[in-house]
């Protein structure tokens, strides 16, 4: 948009955007929106409460169910417009994920996580890397640095998330890599969510994930998180396609050009 666009050019450009965003969503959610929006021709009425009633219609729901569509479709469409909008060519973004490697392991007495990582600067005198980790304790999680710089502890930085640095050994140039690995534990007696799930700030070009079950305890179904929202990582609709198990109890999947701000990774079912 532009200073000299009309009030009409405006509303073109913005419902043009918004549709083309909402074609990635859920066809129930695309309606909602749509509909919410005024942007679909039959829904194009002066009052909100007419376009939900609209949207409930054409959904076959009540209203109410029809303004749930619309809270989450809304919600996705936020997380499509952030992760789409590319970055201004002026300011490339500060590192890249050549690789990442996380290994859960279910059949110890305590939950852990070891995750090794190969980032890339992108740009040059790069000396830190931040970290974010979420989990269900309110006391944090335990990680270890095993090797590759320093770990600062940020504290809580929202209600289940926990942020941490890595103070690099030295400066990087741009385009120079760097190894680093990690232990990730839950506190003792805290609850397991049934996912192992990444949602990365910077792209990653390949994403390894492995699960270990133990195997008197092996999962009713395990399901694969591709390219997914974060709320869709405990969404009560569960994913469509299935993963494997083996014999021994593992479980793995590989992602390669994981886009940043979506979410990759396994959940699986208790029995």
């Amino acid at each position: 948009m532009t200073e000299d666009d009309s009030p009409a050019e405006i509303r073109r450009k913005v419902c043009t955007r918004l549709e083309n965003l909402a074609r990635s969503l859920p066809a129930d959610l695309r309606v909602a929106v749509m509909a919410a929006f005024a942007i679909s021709p039959d829904a194009r009425l002066p009052l909100y409460q007419d376009r939900v009633s609209w949207a409930a219609r054409k959904l076959n729901r009540n209203p109410r169910t029809a303004r749930r569509r619309i809270d989450d479709g809304i919600h996705h469409l936020a997380q499509l417009a952030a992760v789409s909008d590319p970055a201004p060519a002026a300011r490339p973004p500060s590192w890249r994920i050549a690789e990442l490697r996380a290994a859960m392991a279910l059949d110890r007495d305590r939950p852990e996580v070891i995750q090794y990582r190969r980032i890339v600067a992108g740009t040059d005198g790069q000396t830190e890397f931040d970290l974010a980790v979420t989990a269900p304790s309110p006391s944090g999680v335990e990680v270890d640095l095993f090797h590759g710089g320093t770990l600062v502890d940020r504290g809580r930085a929202a209600s289940d998330r926990f942020g941490f640095t890595l103070v690099l050994p030295r400066p990087l140039a741009r385009g120079e890599a760097h190894d680093f690995a990690l232990r990730l534990r839950l506190p003792d007696d805290t609850p397991m969510r049934p996912h192992l799930a990444c949602v990365l700030t910077y792209p990653c070009d390949l994403l390894d994930l492995r699960v270990r079950f133990h195997r008197d305890r092996l999962p009713g179904t395990v399901r694969l998180l591709r390219k997914a929202f974060q709320r869709d990582i405990d969404d009560v609709v569960p994913p469509a396609e299935e993963v494997s198990v083996d014999h021994a109890g593992d479980c793995q999947v590989r992602f390669r050009d994981v886009t940043a701000g979506m979410a990759y990774g396994l959940r699986w079912d208790r029995h």
